[in-house]
């Protein structure tokens, strides 16, 4: 992706992978790679490790991967008997791509790993992203992943819980919704279209949400992600195969001056806090 590319994705704030993209990703992830190695690892930006090159491969290098998994944008794999995990956040943009054995890759990438069959993977950071390790006993002090929310995919969000989630808090939704260590994955590409979906304005305050308004944002919520995820994600966001998700702002989001598609009010770009949103002015009074 060329620079001039990732700065009007930027200025647009819809760059970042989200939850649906690691999502799909990680189970893609998970039935290509569990059992196999890594056998060999390339690193070529030390600055996206949380420790020396040395160690980060004694630490995963010729231990069978036992399952990937995501919760909210970072994939977690794991090694067997729990002996190790890989931590991976595409921070601002980026790819991990999966390679047959026969394949050639002389492509830029800041990681490759290479597995016991040959067959490899590399991982590409637009901007930023990270590359941790760590073994089981110090998982949960890990700093960037230890106090995630819960996964708004998970059997564990039900509406109840989001309910009583919501108890007491006095701050506007939006950025509620976006703070990962309340709810974890949603960003500002997906929010637009939830909002909208449940009706709430983005800077509505919580404590303001009636209980059907509620229902209805959990609904949204669920639903909409869902939806992303069975599209495999954004259009301009590559899958573990290379392939692209056909998620296109379906709603308002980022569809400034276009039409609502329910009452027809131009739609308006507003800032919420340090976010744009995108909003339709009677829909979302």
């Amino acid at each position: 992706m060329n620079k001039s590319r990732i700065k009007r994705y930027i200025r647009k704030g819809v760059i970042m992978p989200e939850l649906p993209e690691v999502y799909n990703i990680s189970k893609q992830m998970n039935n290509e790679l569990a059992g196999k190695k890594i056998i060999q690892i390339e690193v070529l930006q030390e600055k996206c490790l949380n420790m020396t090159v040395d160690n980060f491969r004694a630490l995963i290098a010729d231990k069978p991967i036992e399952k990937v998994y995501s919760k909210g944008k970072w994939i977690f794999i794991k090694f067997a008997d729990g002996a190790a995990y890989m931590l991976i956040s595409l921070g601002m943009g980026g790819e991990i791509i999966y390679h047959s054995k026969e394949e050639r890759y002389n492509s830029k990438y800041q990681f490759k790993f290479t597995f016991d069959d040959k067959s490899f993977m590399h991982i590409l950071f637009y901007w930023f992203g990270y590359v941790h390790a760590t073994n089981e006993t110090h998982l949960k002090e890990h700093k960037m992943t230890a106090e995630l929310g819960i996964c708004p995919l998970s059997s564990e969000f039900t509406y109840e819980k989001f309910k009583s989630m919501l108890i007491g808090k006095k701050g506007r939704i939006k950025s509620y919704l976006m703070n990962q260590h309340n709810i974890s994955g949603i960003g500002n590409v997906y929010i637009q279209d939830i909002l909208f979906k449940a009706g709430i304005h983005p800077n509505r305050k919580i404590k303001d949400i009636t209980e059907t308004e509620l229902a209805g944002l959990y609904k949204a919520i669920t639903g909409h992600l869902q939806y992303a995820v069975e599209l495999g994600g954004l259009v301009y966001e590559h899958d573990f195969y290379g392939q692209k998700g056909r998620y296109t702002y379906d709603l308002i989001g980022h569809r400034p001056g276009s039409p609502c598609p329910i009452c027809g009010t131009i739609i308006k770009e507003i800032k919420c806090g340090s976010t744009r949103s995108f909003i339709c002015e009677k829909c979302q009074q």
